[in-house]
């Protein structure tokens, strides 16, 4: 006698179907248990462990310095908080541009190794060999277009993206060719909204959309940037949710008056 048990964790297959449904998707970034396990309980559909914990957690000023293996050690305890959220790991720089088998060998260690759902890697046309060998290899891929921070040196900087008419068929077209691939989503970063909403009319995939306007299937953010964590960076896409780097110092603060005037601890917090 077989015993079936549900399985209400969120997976690629359900993330397709929410598209069908007209059910927007709420992704947000996460780089630790703690955390992961506060947005996991509040019910967010997919953590993502971006490679941008290379400037929030590590301190750097891009995302390139981060390597495999510190994404997959980040990635292993958001996998342990999460009990509904898909969990989508970046693939980081390097790590995927040499070569397919490198790509895909890559892909495969990643989710092997971190536990996680999925991996999500930047580009179209030019990445798509690889894209397509980890699918076929079994490996669940989140595209992402417009903005790719790993081209940054590339770019010049942060800016809008596909603005021109060129770019922005090329985007168009990359989308398209990522959606045919078989990538179960695609990310669209800082681009003009009337394009992330034909993008996101023309694929069947879910597009989830950060700086792309409200037309995607879904918004991602950087879950210390909408938590008011990082002080001085505020895009035009970004909204707060919350302004917890005032919370913090003032409760740092207060830690440290009352260990200066010795109120703490007090005979009800000593043994």
């Amino acid at each position: 006698m077989s015993v079936h048990v549900q399985n209400s964790r969120m997976t690629t297959a359900k993330i397709r179907q929410m598209k069908v449904n007209g059910e927007k998707i709420a992704m947000l970034t996460s780089y630790d248990f703690t955390l992961a396990s506060l947005v996991d309980e509040a019910g967010i559909d997919i953590l993502l462990v971006g490679d941008s914990a290379s400037n929030v957690v590590c301190g750097n000023q891009t995302t390139l310095p981060i390597t495999v293996d510190e994404m997959i050690f980040l990635t292993k305890g958001v996998v342990r908080a999460a009990q509904h959220a898909l969990v989508v790991c970046d693939m980081p720089f390097g790590s995927y541009q040499i070569n397919e088998d490198e790509a895909v060998r890559n892909a495969i260690r990643i989710l092997k190794e971190s536990g996680c759902d999925a991996i999500k890697l930047e580009g179209g046309e030019e990445i798509l060999p690889a894209i397509r060998h980890m699918i076929q290899a079994g490996v669940p891929v989140m595209g992402h277009l417009g903005l790719t921070p790993q081209s940054v040196n590339q770019f010049g900087g942060y800016g809008l993206r596909a603005k021109e008419e060129t770019e922005a068929e090329k985007l168009l077209h990359d989308a398209k060719l990522l959606d045919e691939a078989g990538c179960f989503s695609i990310v669209l970063e800082k681009i003009p909204a009337g394009l992330a909403e034909r993008v996101t009319k023309t694929v069947s995939c879910p597009v989830i959309g950060i700086g792309a306007g409200n037309a995607c299937d879904g918004q991602v953010l950087v879950l210390h940037d909408m938590l008011g964590l990082n002080h001085g960076f505020k895009p035009k896409f970004l909204r707060y949710f919350a302004q917890l780097a005032d919370e913090v110092k003032g409760a740092v603060g207060e830690y440290i008056r009352t260990v200066k005037d010795s109120s703490f601890p007090n005979k009800e917090e000593s043994y």
